[in-house]
This record gives C-alpha cells, structure tokens and sequence, in this order.
C-alpha cells in the first residue's frame, strides 16, 4: 500500500488496478499535503466523513475495467453516518437524501422502476457505475470544507485517467459544477450527458432528462449490457 494513503488511516484500501494507475498522483506534493492536512484535522479531534474504510469505496467497488458509466457529485454528505465513499449514496437505514429521491422519481418516470426504500447504490457501483465525489472527505456539519485539500486535483486526475485509459464510457453531469468537469474528457472518444442537478433547489429540472434509459440505450449500441437501476 502507497504510504501516502496509508496515512489517512490502517483501514484505507484502494482496488488494485486504481492504486497502479494513480501511483503517480500518490507520490505527488499536493497529495502529500492533503493528506497531512487531514491528518491535522484529526488530531485537533475534528470528525471526518467517510471513515477511513470508505474514503476510496467508489474505486474499491468498481476496478477501472469495469467502469462503464461515471456519475460525478460534489463532496460527502456531512451528517453522521450518512457518506460511504459513493456519490450521491447512503448506507441502508438512513434517510434518503432529497437529491438521491428526485434521481428515484426521475428512473421511476423513465423506466418504470419503483423507488426503492433505501440509499444504498452499491448495486449500480457493483456493476460499472463509477459514483465519484470531487472531494472525498468532508468534516461534520461543514459542506465543502475539503475543497480546498487538494481532492479536486486528483479527482481531475482520476477523469483525465478515465477518459485516456477508456473508450465510450458515459458521463452524467448533473449540475453546474459537475460540468465544469466536461473539459477533462474527450468527447471524441466518450458519451457525455448533462442536466440540471437533482436537488430541490434546481426546481424540478432535473425531471424529464432520460438519462438512465439514454445510458442504456447507449450501452445496448455498444454491446454492453445495460444498467439494472432497480436497487429493490
């Protein structure tokens, strides 16, 4: 395991194909200096979201071979026990978040699909659906308070890797920040989505965009197979 991680905690795991590729972004000052300044954080007794075990959950969950679609959000939910390294997800008991209930309403208005009870994406993640937070750490009760570490950086870095390493994959940009990201991929190459963001603050927006049957649409042409977004 590359030092640098294992400083932002013993229970920190990285899949293996991800920890290759990123190696050099591992080994990099600004890397360096993010993770002391967690580190610091953590010494001043200040909380940390996600634990250590899930601050890299979305690279775990889905190896870069198996990345087929990318959904971009900002940072982790800043709640207790709410942010398990996934965009846009929450563990299973937890309330469902407004954002997460307004993607539920818009799958069950494309395809039919019941919301289910639950947050939990691992099911999409478990088969392609990179769910990638910009900034991966968050402290308690203070969105965005991570954004200036360096995580933007390396997530960058993560979708440069993405879209150089990989061909036709789907990016849903939900937001206006999520696209400012559409710079770093190469369209020639990739599919890219965009909409307004999920959140009620959008004003309802993001209803009507299709993008969960689009995606599948352009999975089917390219002979992949399609998402099942039922997490029932």
């Amino acid at each position: 395991m590359i030092i640098n991680i294992l400083e932002l905690g013993t229970d920190v795991n990285i899949e293996s194909s991800w920890k290759a590729l990123l190696k050099d972004e591992f080994d990099k000052p600004y890397f360096t200096s993010l993770v002391n300044a967690i580190k610091q954080a953590k010494q001043e007794n200040k909380v940390i979201y996600p634990p250590g075990s899930l601050i890299f959950n979305a690279f775990k969950l889905t190896p870069i071979d198996d990345v087929r679609v990318v959904i971009i959000g900002q940072d982790p939910y800043h709640n207790p026990g709410e942010a398990m390294g996934l965009s846009f997800s929450v563990p299973r008991g937890k309330r469902i978040p407004p954002s997460l209930l307004n993607i539920y309403k818009e799958i069950e208005k494309d395809l039919n699909i019941a919301r289910p009870d639950h947050g939990d994406l691992t099911k999409w993640a478990e088969q392609g659906v990179f769910l990638l937070n910009a900034m991966l750490t968050v402290e308690h009760k203070r969105a965005g308070s991570h954004k200036s570490l360096g995580w933007q950086k390396f997530t960058d870095a993560v979708i440069q890797t993405l879209s150089d390493q990989k061909e036709n994959l789907i990016f849903l940009l939900w937001g206006r920040f999520a696209q400012t990201k559409k710079s770093l991929i190469d369209e020639q190459k990739h599919y890219v989505l965009e909409a307004a963001h999920p959140s009620p603050l959008a004003r309802n927006a993001f209803s009507g965009c299709a993008h969960f049957s689009k995606t599948n649409e352009i999975l089917t042409k390219n002979n992949s197979k399609p998402i099942d977004w039922d997490l029932k």
